[in-house]
């Protein structure tokens, strides 16, 4: 699963050149010019990442890196802002009010994808790691491979993208509209109930004899991967 960034810039050349840089390094990004657009985006997106300009239209990149930092659902969300401001006082308040990083403009994009790399390594370990393992289950990202008990399994790759999904976040209870978002994209149009027949299909491959069915309907919420309750 590509680590979703999204952009916070008003500048249109600048974030034409950002998306297009971050796609080429095999992210995926969307782009967003306003403040009050970016909070809902945030909220709506649950980007991996924001990349966040300084000064915006309608609401500061700082008082929407406050309000990140004070939503429970966001708080730990990586935040690296960009900014003219070069002054150690601006960049002391920028990470103060909880900036994962800075970097001031004029920059390269070797340098901030560099960055990018950095933040995420610390803050979505999952998302830099080869191997993803729950309990007996085991999927190799280079080699697109699966396993469980040491048993290799066949997964389509719808069913492949839904267990990694689940895989990288164990435990959290995914909603049929989330799960819709990830693994078949904002832009396509499926019927919600279209998940469900992909997870009977993921429930059916990942059931070994002998093994336990890890992936839990939570009731009127949605999916999960989870160690079932005695």
């Amino acid at each position: 699963m590509k680590a979703h960034i999204l952009i916070v810039e008003d500048d249109p050349s600048l974030s034409e050149l950002l998306q297009y840089n971050l796609e080429n390094a095999g992210y995926k990004a969307s782009v967003v010019s306003e403040g009050d657009e970016a909070v809902n985006a945030i909220l709506t997106e649950e980007p991996d990442l924001v990349i966040l300009d300084w000064m915006l239209p309608n609401l500061s990149g700082i008082e929407i890196c406050r309000q990140i930092r004070q939503n429970s659902e966001t708080k730990r969300m990586p935040i690296i802002m960009l900014t003219a401001k070069g002054e150690e006082s601006e960049r002391i308040r920028g990470l103060e009010t909880g900036a994962d990083d800075y970097v001031i403009k004029p920059f390269s994009p070797t340098e901030l994808i560099a960055r990018i790399k950095a933040v995420l390594r610390r803050s979505h370990p999952e998302k830099s790691m080869d191997v993803l393992e729950f309990e007996d289950i085991s999927m190799n990202l280079e080699e697109h491979r699966v396993s469980r008990s040491g048993t290799n399994i066949h997964l389509g790759p719808t069913e492949y993208r839904l267990l990694r999904v689940f895989l990288e976040k164990p435990g959290r209870v995914f909603s049929r509209e989330q799960l819709l978002d990830r693994v078949w994209g904002r832009d396509i149009y499926v019927e919600s109930r279209t998940v469900d027949v992909h997870i009977r299909r993921l429930r059916k491959a990942m059931q070994l004899p002998g093994t336990t069915n890890l992936i839990r309907t939570v009731r009127a919420a949605g999916y999960s991967i989870d160690v079932p309750l005695n």
